[in-house]
Parts: C-alpha cells; sequence; structure tokens
C-alpha cells in the first residue's frame, strides 16, 4: 500500500526537480536579460545554473554573475570587464579571447580551463587554475591572492599548477606566495614581477623576461632558466638553487642578485 506520506515525498521531489530546471537558462533567455539590463539594474544571474552554455561573445558588464555556475560553459571572446565573480564555479570554462580586465574573483575553481589570449589585466584574482591554459594571456599588473589584509579566513594560496603560460604578458603581477609547479612560462614576460616565497619548482622559464622580478625566498628546484633575460632579478634567499637549469651560462646571470 503506497502511504499518503510517501506520494507527498513522491509529488515535492518532482516539484523539486523541475524548479531546479526552470532556473536554467539557454543562451536566447540570458541574451534576452542582458538586451534589457542596465548599470543600475543589471541582469540577475546569480546562482543560476549555466553548466555547459553557449555564452560567447555576449556582453556582460551590466550582469551579476555572482555564485553562478559556469562549469563547462563557452564564454570564449565575451566581455566581463569590470564584473565580481567570486564564489563561481567555472572548472572547465571557455574564456579564451574573453575580455576579464578588472575583475574580482575570489574562492574559485578554474581548473582545466581555456584562458588562451584572455585579457586579465589589473584584476584581483584567488582561485585554483591547475592545469590551465592561459598563453597568450594579458596578466599585467594581476594581484594573484597576495594581500593578506583582504582575506578574512587567511592567507588563501592562488594554485597554478602545471598552467600553461607560454608568451603571457605578466608585466607587475603579484604573485607572491603563488604555487607554481610545473608551470610553463616559455617566452612570457614577467618584467617587475613579484614572486615573493612563491612555490616555483620545475617552473619553466625559458627563453621569459624576468628583468627586475623579485624572486626572494622563492622555491625554485628543478626550474629551468634558459635563456631568460635576467637584468636586475632578485635571487636572495631563495631556494634549491644547485638545482636550477640553464642559470650557470646565462649570460644576463651577472646583472642578477643572488646571495
Amino acid at each position: 500500500m503506497i502511504h499518503k506520506k510517501h506520494i507527498i515525498l513522491a509529488l515535492s521531489l518532482i516539484l523539486s526537480s523541475m524548479t531546479v530546471n526552470a532556473a536554467d537558462l539557454n543562451r536566447s533567455e540570458v541574451q534576452q536579460l542582458l538586451k534589457k539590463a542596465t548599470k543600475t539594474k543589471p541582469a540577475d544571474l546569480r546562482r543560476k545554473d549555466l553548466k555547459g552554455v553557449n555564452l560567447s561573445k555576449l556582453d556582460f558588464r551590466n550582469a551579476d554573475l555572482w555564485g553562478a555556475d559556469l562549469r563547462g560553459a563557452n564564454l570564449s571572446q565575451s566581455n566581463l570587464s569590470g564584473l565580481v565573480l567570486d564564489l563561481t564555479v567555472m572548472t572547465g570554462i571557455n574564456l579564451s579571447g574573453a575580455n576579464l580586465s578588472r575583475v574580482s574573483i575570489f574562492g574559485v575553481s578554474m581548473m582545466r580551463s581555456d584562458l588562451s589570449n584572455v585579457n586579465f589585466s589589473d584584476s584581483r584574482v584567488i582561485a585554483n587554475l591547475d592545469n590551465s591554459n592561459m598563453s597568450n594571456a594579458n596578466l599585467s599588473n594581476v594581484r594573484w591572492g597576495a594581500d593578506m589584509k583582504n582575506q578574512p579566513m587567511g592567507l588563501m594560496r592562488v594554485s597554478l599548477n602545471k598552467v600553461n603560460l607560454s608568451n603571457a604578458n605578466m608585466k607587475n603581477a603579484d604573485l607572491g606566495r603563488t604555487t607554481m609547479r610545473f608551470a610553463n612560462l616559455t617566452g612570457a614576460n614577467l618584467e617587475n614581477a613579484i614572486l615573493i616565497s612563491a612555490e616555483l619548482g620545475a617552473a619553466n622559464f625559458t627563453d621569459a623576461n624576468v628583468s627586475h622580478v623579485d624572486f626572494t625566498s622563492a622555491k625554485l628546484a628543478e626550474s629551468n632558466f634558459t635563456n631568460a633575460t635576467l637584468t636586475g632579478a632578485n635571487f636572495h634567499k631563495i631556494q634549491g638553487q644547485d638545482s636550477i637549469r640553464g642559470l650557470k651560462n646565462n649570460k644576463s646571470k651577472s646583472t642578477a642578485l643572488f646571495d
């Protein structure tokens, strides 16, 4: 015999499922919301489930995406500049060629994502980007979560392990205390960047410009600086110096600062 309470429970689950599905928006529905949005009345996409939706080449500057689920979504060449993207879920997202200048990204997973050619300039980022592609990205002046004063839960390290940062522009970026083990920085421009106490084991800086970079107390075991430009770089108190490849015969080594 089917009890009334079981029927009520079943109906409740069905209605709950329908409610969740109703909250999902397709590309056309998102476009309609963006079309009506203004700076004072932004499109409300907070906590919306947008997993896997094609949202490429859209202008989100008048949208609120706080806490949205964007896993596997395609936002390539979209404009998200100036947005607060805190607590969004972006694992596996495609942001290639997108404009994310001046954004705030706090407590976010962006692992295994395509961020090639993205513009992240002047942004604040505290995220896990392990195994992502950030080749040719503009990462100039980015603050990668190094400011303890803005982290009420304590220091949260940015993770860039095994990230492809080849030919990226990272000039003046604050990468202090980040973890970048096995990162590919071939040909990247890190001029005047801060890498104090960063974990850079086995990172590849071949042909990179690290002039005037502050590597103080960084962990550099097994890293590679073959043909890197070292002019004015600060290597005081680094760990693993004896195992750094390409350093001994680097032509600009004499212009760098070592203990």
